[in-house]
């Protein structure tokens, strides 16, 4: 079970060339790979553990007295590039510690795997929740996805790159 939530802080929507890559369900690496004509090249910008934030605690569904306790979680951010020098994403994984036993662990040792590549090995989709909405980035996809049973949350921006050269 999938759902979508638009939120903007802006009265205006997404672009319309953009909505369709914004709402992609499955992996959005084997879209992008499609539109560029090659793989996609992952540049790591951090990988490692960091404390969950309060905001994120919640996103992540983090309910009760938990919210109050610290949480670390292993977190990756990336650039994705397609077929040119500018990236095109922004993306930042988040798997808190808890969610990550059995075979989730192997989330930790991406290095420069997308991790669309992983997730949807065996599944087009997953359960998740996701909201869009504009940042000073650009337009972000933040999805919370439910794989084998742990829970993990994957924000993608899209870069004004993609949208000045891709769409």
């Amino acid at each position: 079970m999938s759902s979508t939530h638009v939120s903007s802080t802006h009265l205006l929507p997404p672009p319309a060339a953009l909505l369709p890559w914004l709402q992609v369900e499955g992996s959005l690496t084997a879209a992008l790979e499609v539109k560029a004509g090659q793989p996609l090249r992952v540049e790591r910008v951090f990988e490692g553990y960091r404390p969950l934030s309060l905001t994120q605690k919640k996103q992540l569904g983090v309910q009760g007295a938990m919210l109050g306790r610290p949480m670390l979680a292993w977190v990756r951010e990336v650039q994705l590039y397609g077929n040119d020098e500018e990236p095109w994403v922004k993306a930042q994984s988040l798997f808190p510690l808890p969610s990550l036993i059995g075979r989730a662990r192997r989330l930790q040792q991406l290095k420069g795997t997308p991790i669309g590549y992983v997730l949807f090995k065996r599944k087009r989709t997953l359960p998740n929740q996701r909201v869009i909405q504009q940042t000073s980035e650009g337009w972000q996809r933040q999805t919370r996805y439910d794989w084998y049973g742990r829970t993990f949350m994957i924000s993608e921006v899209f870069l004004p790159e993609f949208l000045a050269s891709r769409l």
